[in-house]
């Protein structure tokens, strides 16, 4: 508790000494930029890093895509700002990004001590630990009397040492500035595990220096639900960026596809497509959103399971198991809230 409060309390004091957000609705800034501002991660393969061809890719940068689709009618109008941990919530309070999609857990003292919030979950995750495969750990009990590297202003500090203190055990964190950092320092053999979420640590394995092996530990020690963030101050920015996520997910319980997506559209004698086609143009008459909104932002990016398998899946380098992250119908948590 005492460790809850004082992370509320430093949350509450840097929202303090922010200069406020500027006044006026989001979407319609975005649209007299032409360009959708989208705070990413500092580089993590899977969720947001630069490909081979100088392009940004991962199933965050995705979604950025599809919400620039969906308001800007071009997937490809979107400024990628990237961010670290410390850096991220700044940027989104002093308005240097519109929307916050970096591996970031929903919390309440995030909500109520930074009066932002979370326009819903992209991405179920847990803090886990990688270790050399020489390593004798293989669950984070046996990380007793060890070094953990972790990168500083994330929830993974105080995980640990809440899990540490439960477990009476003694781990010693090492705190980086950064994600790179807190890589290089765990490569470098400055400590014995790093400490992330389990598609950050899929993704250092990736990065391993050449002839070194490295396991992530099957174990986490909390669950955490990733969501895309933006200031308390404009709701209906919010509903924007909530329903694009939730459109995602819809199309993929529907079976609607990038491929397939204005083709299924086109029958209008679903009562299905009926009641989307209505709610994409209701919702559109009232944040003034071109017609055809949720058809783009599916057409851009793909439906939330082509999204996932690409950037995190079986057929990407990363290899991750879906888990948690499958419909509701297959045994996961993601679904969407009815239309009407």
């Amino acid at each position: 508790m005492r460790r809850l409060m004082r992370s509320a309390m430093a949350l509450v004091l840097m929202v303090a000494l922010a200069v406020p957000a500027n006044a006026g609705r989001t979407l319609d800034q975005i649209k007299a930029r032409g360009t959708l501002r989208c705070g990413v991660g500092d580089g993590l393969p899977g969720l947001a890093a630069l490909d081979g061809a100088g392009r940004w890719a991962g199933l965050d940068a995705d979604f950025c895509r599809a919400l620039a689709a969906a308001v800007l009618n071009d997937a490809d109008k979107v400024m990628f700002v990237p961010l670290r941990s410390a850096e991220r919530f700044p940027a989104l309070r002093l308005d240097r990004i519109d929307v916050l999609v970096r591996n970031t857990t929903w919390t309440l003292a995030r909500e109520a001590g930074l009066n932002i919030l979370f326009a819903g979950i992209i991405r179920y995750d847990g803090q886990g630990f990688i270790v050399p495969e020489t390593s004798p750990a293989r669950t984070p009990l046996d990380l007793g009397g060890r070094t953990v590297c972790m990168e500083k202003a994330t929830n993974y500090v105080d995980r640990l040492a809440d899990y540490a203190e439960t477990n009476a055990l003694h781990i010693e964190p090492l705190i980086l500035d950064s994600s790179s950092a807190a890589l290089d320092a765990f490569f470098a053999g400055r400590c014995d595990a790093l400490s992330a979420d389990r598609a950050a640590l899929a993704a250092a394995r990736l990065r391993a220096p050449e002839g070194r092996s490295f396991v992530v530990l099957s174990d986490v020690i909390s669950r955490e639900p990733i969501g895309p963030v933006v200031r308390s101050d404009d709701t209906d920015w919010f509903t924007v960026v909530r329903w694009v996520l939730f459109t995602l997910i819809r199309a993929e319980e529907n079976g609607v596809t990038r491929a397939n997506v204005r083709t299924v559209m086109s029958d209008t004698t679903s009562p299905q497509n009926r009641r989307t086609i209505a709610a994409d143009a209701e919702l559109g008459r009232m944040l003034a959103i071109a017609p055809g909104w949720s058809v783009r932002a599916v057409e851009s990016v793909g439906n939330y399971g082509e999204i996932f398998e690409r950037n995190l899946g079986a057929g990407s380098p990363l290899k991750m198991e879906r888990g948690l992250n499958r419909l509701w119908t297959q045994g996961g948590l993601m679904f969407a809230p009815p239309l009407r």
